[in-house]
């Protein structure tokens, strides 16, 4: 199948006149957020930035930097624009970036690179991977710790290709949620084939990397090995980034107020631990997505998708098709895919406040929608949320709330080759289905290198109930096949095993250097569930040093 992709990538690359191309801001959350921030305060000035596809290209965050720079009062939104600038040095001229002290002669020439080299042909950026973090949790014993060491690599050559690679090798010891998590699915959240490392931990590598080409001043085509993240929330219900990385190939088309993506992926539908090698079965995704600017401060967004396998390995050559409605594909074919669509918006308000929503729809009948009898395929989830900038009129503090609904049996599907989960991990909410969520998220900096991060997540969620002998299916875990559901009708969100999750995150986080982070962080997290043998209440505390790599989070 990686040949198909490949053979459909070189075949369009070379029927096109390609122009200039960048690359893409790597996703994490507090980067992200800064570009969020500002994206809200100006983002009618620069309409090409979709917010609600990520990861972002490094030139549209240069053009939104550029304007921040010429409209920051405050010490932290100049520090915050300048960092954005000089991290996107190469598509920007109002850069800051040039180094006092090199070291060597060849090695940070400039502020934010290891080393680097440019000329009109050629852009190269070399930077090393670092994250070093222990910590103490009250369900385990010993110290927990993340050992990350790599290196990231990034450039273009001849104004007309991108490139980026990251390769990671990691050992750790987690906290006893998060171990619990690993026992339940076996696997590692985020990751792929992982080994036992010493005494109750993992050892794993984490590798991305892609290539995009300019087919035209408004056209582009990527292929590689990453994360996806589909919405403007703190969570998505459409496409997240909780799943490992996967194998993939996207086209972006953005013309006047129009962004189009088709997005084909490889997934990985059963992981299973065994001797020796093993050839993991396949199956495959085709999504796209029609983001629209009404107007300079609203977008809306359509997209479908569609999941299936067709036995071993082979693709389904008609979801190629970029422009076409997948279900009436799926019908013709007489198959039984898993075809889901819906809509995602944000409204920018006042530049101060942004409205954000998504509805995802697995399954939907009207008749037994308004029924209102608890049909199990009444397979819906919504999300709405906003996000207040400078609350209250105090700079540099931003609050987000956000509110989940997904009901039972949504994402589950006949089979693994059909579900909605890669690697046995959900593509949408890390918790699954069958929920009510509310968050609640602070934002606070108050000098330029100090960031203060509040996190509060109430869940109340359904667990399935499982058994040494039997599994009653209510709808939770999408990796359970619907046919073996507990209720045809009568269903309800929280049913199953009643669990209520209390999630806290309280985080310092000190920036150096560019792009080098000293954090603090404490977690509690209490898990009250109406059979008391899976309560589980985590009190942990953790300092880390991080560098060029975004913090491993386990928020579920």
């Amino acid at each position: 199948m990686k040949s198909t992709f490949g053979a459909l990538a070189l075949t369009l690359a070379f029927s096109f006149a390609a122009q200039a191309q960048d690359t893409y801001v790597p996703y994490n959350r507090d980067v992200y957020h800064w570009i969020d921030r500002y994206q809200i305060k100006y983002g009618d000035q620069v309409p090409e930035l979709q917010t609600a596809v990520r990861p972002y290209g490094r030139q549209d965050v240069a053009e939104l930097a550029e304007v921040s720079a010429r409209n920051a009062t405050t010490p932290v939104d100049q520090f915050n624009t300048l960092y954005l600038l000089n991290d996107n040095w190469n598509y920007t001229e109002l850069e800051v970036n040039e180094s006092q002290k090199p070291i060597l002669k060849y090695f940070f020439r400039n502020r934010t690179d290891l080393y680097h080299f440019e000329n009109e042909n050629f852009t190269v950026r070399v930077n090393p991977v670092l994250h070093f973090e222990v910590g103490l949790d009250n369900q385990t014993d010993g110290t927990r710790y993340i050992n990350t060491r790599g290196v990231q690599v990034e450039g273009t050559i001849d104004d007309r290709f991108g490139y980026y690679a990251f390769i990671g090798e990691t050992q750790a010891r987690f906290p006893g949620y998060v171990i619990d998590r690993i026992q339940r699915d076996n696997v590692v959240p985020h990751e792929t084939l992982w080994k036992p490392f010493k005494e109750n931990a993992y050892d794993f590598t984490t590798a991305r990397g892609y290539i995009n080409y300019a087919l035209s001043d408004h056209v582009e085509i990527l292929l590689g090995h990453d994360r996806q993240f589909i919405g403007d929330g703190y969570r998505s219900l459409i496409y997240s980034d909780f799943a490992p990385p996967a194998f993939f190939l996207k086209l972006n088309t953005q013309v006047w107020k129009i962004h189009y993506m088709n997005l084909f992926q490889e997934l990985t539908s059963e992981y299973r631990r065994g001797e020796g090698d093993l050839l993991f079965p396949k199956k495959y995704m085709a999504l796209h997505r029609l983001g629209v600017n009404i107007t300079d401060n609203f977008n809306l967004g359509l997209f479908e998708q569609v999941v299936f396998a067709r036995g071993e390995g082979k693709f389904e050559l008609q979801y190629l098709n970029p422009i076409i409605f997948y279900r009436s594909i799926e019908q013709g074919l007489g198959s039984e895919d898993n075809a889901m669509l819906g809509a995602d918006f944000r409204w920018n308000i006042r530049d101060r406040v942004q409205l954000y929503g998504q509805l995802f729809l697995d399954e939907f009948k009207l008749r037994e929608v308004t029924a209102g009898n608890g049909w199990w395929a009444n397979k819906q989830a919504g999300q709405i949320g906003a996000k207040y900038i400078d609350a209250f009129g105090l700079n540099n503090l931003d609050l987000q709330g956000e509110v989940n609904l997904i009901r039972p049996y949504t994402y589950q599907h006949e089979d693994q080759f059909t579900n909605y989960q890669h690697y046995n991990q959900p593509l949408a909410h890390p918790i699954g289905a069958n929920l009510y969520e509310l968050i609640g998220i602070a934002y606070y900096q108050p000098l330029p290198r100090l960031m203060l991060t509040g996190k509060a997540i109430v869940t109340r969620y359904g667990q399935d109930v499982v058994t040494a002998t039997d599994t009653l299916n209510y709808g939770n875990n999408v990796l359970f096949s619907y046919y073996d559901r507990a209720l045809g009708y009568g269903n309800e969100i929280g049913q199953g095993i009643a669990t209520d999750l209390l999630f806290l995150d309280l985080t310092l986080s000190y920036q150096l250097k560019h792009n080098m982070f000293l954090d603090l962080r404490q977690v509690l997290r209490r898990s009250d569930a109406e059979i008391n043998a899976l309560d589980h209440n985590t009190v942990f505390t953790s300092v880390a040093f991080r560098w060029n790599i975004a913090p491993r989070l386990y928020v579920f």
